[in-house]
């Protein structure tokens, strides 16, 4: 089938400018920092309020801008030549990989993909690490295609008022003003699915993002011929009842390979990063018994020898799981097709079928049909062998096919401009002591501004008294230690940790000759009253007297925040409760800027965790939590007060803390070989992805 893909209107430019399209349509340009400073010297203005989407800074500019940048000679010269580097790297040339997949792909999907703050279709962790794949599957030029939804409304912006209550806030995706482009068929027309829904067909758009090399294809409801209740199937991430969540997964797993069928892509391996996607398992079977005339023990063994399945989740209340007569509505159209009982695809999500109150799990599925199966750290992929022991009864724990591959970060995405041309100039070494605390001291200096400025609008749009707004300027100081937490406020994360003993935490951050400052950020789950009361006790704590000025929260946690936080802090704080973290990445994120972690040694920690490159504390001590929060308490006080805040201010006749800087040095050079994604991606291509491509 002939297919061509289509952005939205375009505004004519000078030929000097022309390039700006090209650059902009492919979101290689987001871990480009020359590109990236392209983009904002546009107007920086315009990419505040353009949520950092380049294509809506093109359309705002007005003509004598438009002129301005046209006739400067700099800058169009800097232009081309970003232009001709994309050029350089999408063509590509011998594959970085050193693997021979013979032609064939692999499919990756996902149901959210954190690749940048200007295209919000992501929630958190798992979009974010589902990015970073993206990211470097494409810097190794992995034969790879991604899947996923195009979600109108994405996850929530996050609103904070002077109560200290979250508030969600949707606002409309316009995928016509976003970097992507709608697949049409060989009439011209748009490429469109129908799908079999209980008692209806469902229709289905396809839009096509380019993440440097790789394709990301989302589906979209929202087009005419469906309902309104159809049109909305794509309309939120992770919202709705139990019944969205089905019509999402099945339109996520069944019509993203349909999809990509559709456009003459047949993924040889299909790599199910959480369950979400489970249902693509069953579409697999049918298309063997269907269009391959297998019997369905063979068709079983086919889908087994190509499926991948991560879980990214250490509880079982985090997979997802639904009722068994709602599923079988949307099974049956599967089962009917390889003239199957509806019940022996049901079969394959359930522990026990024989027990009439079971659930279906997607989580079983996945791992009833999957090849390979991995946790994301080797204590989750432990932790994930005793969740799902019993499903293979006659194996012990240790014989549970369950293995790990500890997530990464893609280094380019998330270090900051800085830091990264000291690490290339210092190439074997390390970066020289003085240089690297200069330009920390500057990325914390900025990271201060961005809080003060986002702090300013969270207070005006809440309306706060006058004298409060005034006092901003007096919101921190850029010489200050500075605590970043950020990730989402879920109770075993334990974000108040510190503040279990407020006369304690007092001390500590007010200090007069010791000082400590720490920012927060993440939101709750909408429907998580316990996460809101967390985020409501920390805004609370930040507006006493003592604390205000040393303890902020922020609203609007999303991708531009997270890396200003991780390249700016000098602390990242860690608290969940053991083991229940399954890796954890943004601790990596901020090591690799020469952050050092105080974390609990859960998920990726344990593996991090070297003695010089930050600290660690906590375990689950084999007691109850009220117990165990206690003890973890008292120690992360004990460091902090003893250990971690005195090295920060022992400075030398210099003025330069060396202990600090000297693990600073060691964070960096520990962290970012062994945890990022390009190791990550080449682990899960040589030890999963290519057995599966050869046997295809």
């Amino acid at each position: 089938m002939s297919l061509t893909e289509r952005f939205g209107p375009e505004r004519a430019l000078p030929a000097p400018l022309a390039p700006l399209y090209e650059i902009a349509h492919n979101l290689w340009w987001t871990w480009d920092a020359e590109a990236t400073r392209l983009m904002i010297e546009l107007d920086p203005v315009l990419w505040k309020s353009g949520r950092h989407n380049p294509l809506a800074v093109i359309e705002a500019l007005d003509a004598p801008r438009v002129a301005a940048l046209a006739a400067d000679a700099d800058f169009t010269a800097r232009l081309a030549a970003v232009r001709d580097r994309q050029r350089a790297y999408l063509g590509g040339g011998e594959p970085p990989i050193d693997l021979d997949f013979g032609g064939r792909l692999v499919g990756y999907f996902c149901a959210e993909f954190g690749i940048h703050e200007s295209l919000p279709i992501y929630s958190g962790g798992l979009g974010i690490l589902a990015g970073d794949h993206l990211k470097a599957a494409s810097d190794r030029d992995l034969p790879l295609v991604a899947v996923g939804l195009a979600y109108r409304y994405g996850y929530f912006h996050q609103e904070v008022d002077l109560a200290g209550r979250q508030h969600e806030v949707y606002l409309a995706n316009d995928f016509e003003r976003l970097p992507m482009a709608l697949v049409h068929d060989r009439f011209g027309e748009p490429l469109t699915l129908s799908l079999p829904y209980p008692g209806r067909k469902v229709l289905a758009h396809v839009w096509k993002v380019s993440v440097g090399r790789i394709p990301l294809y989302l589906l979209d409801t929202d087009v005419p011929g469906n309902n309104a209740e159809d049109r909305s199937i794509t309309g939120h991430l992770y919202g709705g009842n139990e019944d969205t969540r089905v019509r999402q997964e099945f339109l996520l797993g069944v019509g993203g390979l349909r999809a990509l069928r559709a456009m003459g892509i047949a993924p040889a391996v299909c790599h199910l990063n959480e369950g979400h996607s489970s249902f693509l398992c069953l579409e697999q079977l049918r298309r063997h018994v269907v269009d391959g005339s297998q019997t369905f023990e063979r068709a079983m063994a086919s889908v087994r020898a190509g499926c991948v399945f991560t879980t990214h989740t250490p509880v079982p209340a985090g997979n997802d799981n639904f009722e068994v007569a709602h599923v079988m509505q949307y099974l049956r159209p599967l089962a009917a097709g390889m003239d199957e009982p509806v019940e022996r695809l049901i079969a394959l999500g359930l522990t026990d079928p024989a027990n009439p109150h079971e659930r279906f799990e997607m989580t079983v599925l996945a791992l009833r049909l999957s090849r390979f199966a991995n946790g994301v750290s080797a204590l989750h992929g432990e932790v994930s062998r005793g969740m799902w022991q019993h499903l293979w009864p006659d194996r012990t724990t240790a014989q549970v096919p369950i293995t790990s591959v500890t997530n990464g970060v893609h280094m380019p995405t998330w270090i900051a401009p800085e830091i990264e041309a000291l690490r290339r100039e210092a190439g074997a070494g390390a970066p020289a002591p003085e240089r690297l605390w200069s330009e920390h001291e500057h990325l914390r200096s900025e990271l201060i501004g961005g809080v003060r400025r986002r702090l300013r609008r969270q207070l005006e749009r809440n309306g706060a008294p006058a004298q409060e707004i005034l006092d901003i300027d007096r919101v921190f100081d850029p010489h200050t230690l500075t605590i970043g937490f950020a990730r989402r406020f879920a109770e075993y994360k334990r974000a108040t940790l510190l503040m279990s003993d407020p006369d304690r935490f007092v001390r500590l951050l007010a200090n007069a000759d010791r000082p400590v400052q720490m920012l927060m950020a993440g939101k709750a789950h909408p429907r998580s009253e316990p996460g809101k009361l967390l985020i409501q006790r920390v805004w609370e704590l930040s507006r006493i007297p003592a604390l205000r000025g040393r303890l902020v929260l922020l609203e609007g946690y999303d991708i531009a925040l997270a890396r200003r936080m991780v390249q700016g802090a000098d602390i990242w704080l860690n608290t969940p409760r053991r083991p229940l973290e399954a890796s954890g990445t943004s601790g990596m994120k901020a090591a690799a800027n020469g952050a050092l972690n105080l974390s609990v040694l859960d998920g990726w920690w344990c593996e991090g965790y070297d003695g010089r490159n930050g600290w660690a504390f906590g375990d689950d001590h084999g007691v109850d939590e009220a117990t165990q929060d206690a003890r973890d308490a008292d120690e992360l006080f004990e460091l902090l007060e003893k250990v971690v805040v005195p090295m920060f201010y022992d400075r030398g006749p210099d003025g330069l803390p060396r202990a600090w800087i000297e693990r600073m040095q060691h964070a960096m050079s520990s962290v970012v070989p062994r945890f990022s994604t390009e190791r990550m991606v080449d682990e899960y291509a040589g030890r999963f992805y290519l057995p599966c491509a050869m046997d295809d």
